[in-house]
């Protein structure tokens, strides 16, 4: 996926093919302010208001709680990206908002905009130390109680998107039975794999932090163990799917083959190891701004960045899996299935 600015008549199509748009100044003075206004009216209560029906101005700062100048210029910010319509003095939902950011919808993301508003826009600000040291913050070691709520609501929000489109085109074992999802703490991917092949036991592994603010699922069909990927054993083939969705971003190079060559181990002959992930696209290769800008959020936020298919596959083949076939996500750019056979 690209993010281009688009011209609206023919003379902005001049102005943009003939390189008279100063584009590093809409990079540099409008997307972040852009980014912000979404995170700030959604942690502020704005498309939550406006979900069950249309507001003045007055009503929605009153709501809100917002100052109603500011908040004036903050919808107008909205109205032109397209997530509120005006009309006669009244703003609504545009039906991209209405699904995607306002959080009574079940497809809404909008917990991830109040985990980055409230959490990861401080972390951003220190790119510029990343670049110079190379190093980058383990969030989860930092995180208080409260973030950690914050983050696993985010991660949920994040899932339920990609979990669709995940059980629609994952291939198990016809057999399986025994399945081991490394960091799947909010159980997205556990839930729809139970509900499809109601015949598997899922073991979700996690961090205790992640377990214990994580939504609580019923599911008798799965079980959650507190533990860590990096230390703990997973047993010598015991499960037909081994399943790692994004995982390995938090991981360096060396961590990365130690957790896959465990894996390996814990498969069971025929069994499948599926990491689901964020590619990093490669220098030359094709460009995808969402796989490579999300490299470099996590280099910042986490221990390493994205990784590129042929890592990721590389060290499959290592631990002596056989490579199966990728699966690039159609919904979500620059996320593909990466799958590995014992």
């Amino acid at each position: 996926m690209q993010l281009k600015v688009s011209p609206d008549n023919p003379l902005e199509w001049l102005a943009l093919k003939t390189n008279q748009v100063p584009i590093p100044l809409l990079h540099v003075q409008m997307y972040f302010v852009m980014a912000k206004a979404v995170m700030e009216a959604a942690d502020a209560g704005v498309f939550k208001t406006l979900y069950s029906e249309e507001k003045d101005l007055e009503q929605i700062a009153t709501e809100c709680n917002l100052n109603i100048s500011a908040l004036s210029q903050l919808l107008n910010v909205l109205v032109s990206m397209d997530y509120l319509k005006y009309h006669q003095n009244q703003f609504s939902l545009t039906p991209m908002a209405r699904k995607w950011i306002a959080p009574q919808s079940p497809d809404s993301v909008h917990d991830i905009a109040v985990y980055n508003n409230r959490v990861v826009w401080d972390w951003v600000g220190q790119m510029g130390n990343y670049l110079r040291t190379g190093k980058g913050m383990d969030s989860h070691e930092v995180f208080t109680n409260e973030q950690w709520k914050l983050y696993q609501d985010a991660m949920f929000s994040v899932a339920t998107g990609e979990v669709r489109e995940f059980i629609r085109r994952v291939t198990i074992p016809k057999n399986a039975k025994k399945v081991l999802d490394i960091g799947g703490a909010n159980a997205q991917h556990a839930m729809v794999l139970s509900q499809k092949y109601p015949q598997l036991e899922i073991t979700i592994l996690d961090l205790p932090e992640a377990i214990d603010n994580a939504p609580k699922t019923k599911n008798k069909a799965i079980e959650f163990v507190k533990g860590n990927a990096l230390t703990d054993d997973f047993g010598i083939e015991k499960y037909d799917v081994v399943l790692m969705s994004n995982v390995a971003h938090h991981f360096t190079i060396e961590q990365n083959q130690l957790v896959f060559n465990k894996i390996a181990k814990a498969l069971r002959k025929g069994g499948v190891f599926i990491i689901n992930e964020f590619i990093r696209p490669a220098l030359g290769g094709k460009t995808e701004i969402v796989g490579a800008s999300s490299s470099l959020f996590f280099g910042i936020t986490s221990t390493s960045g994205n990784w590129s298919m042929a890592e990721i596959q590389a060290w499959q083949k290592e631990a002596g899996l056989t490579l199966l076939k990728p699966k690039n996500y159609l919904t979500i750019p620059g996320m593909a299935m990466v799958q590995g056979k014992k």
